[in-house]
């Protein structure tokens, strides 16, 4: 968790509130859900706190994003791309991850539209 804290900041992906352990409680979250084939990677990983991780479930990054949005919430959708282009990039260089391939190609292109 702290490697993670260190290199996205100390507030949550998607409603930059700033985490104080007791109100806003740091979690990592998986940026492609294990269930469709994201890796235990470093890369895989952002600071989300739990609120917003438990209501994210297994929902798109697309789809989530446009719900905070609808929430007034501000994700970083910048954080997020950046997330995406580095697992993406660690998925090329180590291979395999066959099913998270598409799902993060898909997505880059959708967060990058906006």
């Amino acid at each position: 968790m702290a490697i993670i804290l260190r290199r996205d900041g100390d507030d949550c992906v998607w409603c930059r509130r700033p985490f104080d352990e007791r109100h806003v409680v740091p979690t990592t979250e998986h940026l492609v859900p294990r269930i469709k084939g994201g890796p235990s990677w470093i890369e895989n990983e952002v600071a989300a706190c739990k609120r917003c991780n438990n209501e994210r479930g297994h929902r798109t990054l697309g789809e989530f994003t446009d719900e905070c949005e609808g929430l007034a919430r501000e994700p970083d959708i910048e954080r997020i791309v950046r997330s995406l282009e580095s697992l993406q990039a660690a998925i090329a260089s180590r291979g395999g991850q066959r099913r998270a391939r598409p799902y993060v190609t898909t997505q880059l292109r959708r967060l990058r539209r906006r």
